[in-house]
């Protein structure tokens, strides 16, 4: 059974030693309530001390990356628009933006990055091209989508979250974290560059980035989802552990009385898994993340 929000309860003398570190752990951004019971228990510390800190370091380091790149980028790309023939710009566009990702002459930051595109913007707002064909953006208004692209078209870099509508009928949006920075040629604006992580892909890579770090040790499972106000995003996660994941109602209970986080524990084919949740508001007030922990031995 889920526990959605940090409980109290009686701790017995015979794990005083680990229950008085979790007790303590109330203090730190993340908060556990004392159980009766060790299932689940050091998973949740792991959380608590571990993989919660980390996580929020990512995705603030990724963004500071990005942001130093995109800008880079930019301004690598700004001759194009001055002296690229009308006809040929969208292709030497896409030329270049794939350059920027390379390995040999690419910009550092932005070689390995969990973002679902890259796109070059003209003044008026609307893409140029994408660092990919079929290229579904061209023409794509973005300085009318997102205020992010308006900002850099008046020379600021911005960035932020926003909404692409789903190119299915009935589809979800994707919620979408958008950077967007001017691209200077002789001191004067001349487009944007813009990328875009959704949240399912921040999902992806922060599971990635714990389970790479637990690789070569005991068959740890590690598992991050990404959440945004009722919403929950997530990639490649397994079915049975998407059933069991806090709801909108249990994450604003907890976050209720713990709004720096908390954990609990569930038990599932006969394994005690920790979780814990915690807002990561770099990327919005409203978005956090749900860890999992599970530790077969």
């Amino acid at each position: 059974m889920l526990e959605s929000h940090p409980r109290r309860v009686p701790c017995p003398r015979s794990h005083a030693w680990l229950i008085g570190m979790l007790c303590a752990a109330l203090s730190v951004p993340l908060a556990v309530g004392c159980d009766d019971g060790l299932g689940g228990v050091p998973q949740q510390t792991k959380i608590i001390h571990e993989h919660g800190p980390h996580v929020a370091k990512v995705v603030t380091d990724d963004i500071v990356r990005h942001r130093r790149g995109l800008q880079r980028a930019a301004d690598r790309i700004s001759a194009g628009f001055v002296r690229a023939k009308p006809e040929r710009i969208e292709r030497e566009m896409r030329v270049v933006m794939k350059m920027i990702r390379g390995t040999k002459k690419g910009v550092p930051e932005l070689v390995i990055s969990p973002m679902s595109f890259m796109a070059v913007v003209g003044l008026d707002g609307k893409v140029i091209a994408r660092n990919a064909e079929p290229d579904k953006m061209r023409g794509m208004d973005l300085a009318a989508m997102f205020p992010q692209v308006k900002s850099a078209l008046a020379g600021t870099l911005a960035m932020g979250l926003g909404e692409f509508a789903s190119l299915e009928e009935g589809g979800e949006p994707s919620v979408t974290y958008v950077m967007a920075a001017p691209a200077h040629y002789r001191d004067k604006v001349v487009g944007a560059l813009v990328i875009g992580i959704p949240l399912w892909r921040w999902s992806q890579r922060l599971s990635r980035q714990l389970q790479g770090e637990a690789a070569g040790g005991p068959a740890t499972v590690l598992w991050v989802y990404v959440y945004r106000g009722d919403k929950l995003y997530h990639h490649g996660t397994p079915r049975d552990l998407d059933l069991v994941v806090p709801d909108a109602a249990a994450r604003a209970t907890g976050l209720g009385a713990s709004p720096g986080g908390y954990t609990g524990k569930l038990q599932q084919f006969g394994y005690w898994y920790g979780y814990g949740v915690r807002p990561i508001r770099v990327l919005g007030d409203d978005v956090g993340v749900v860890i999992f922990r599970m530790d077969p031995d």
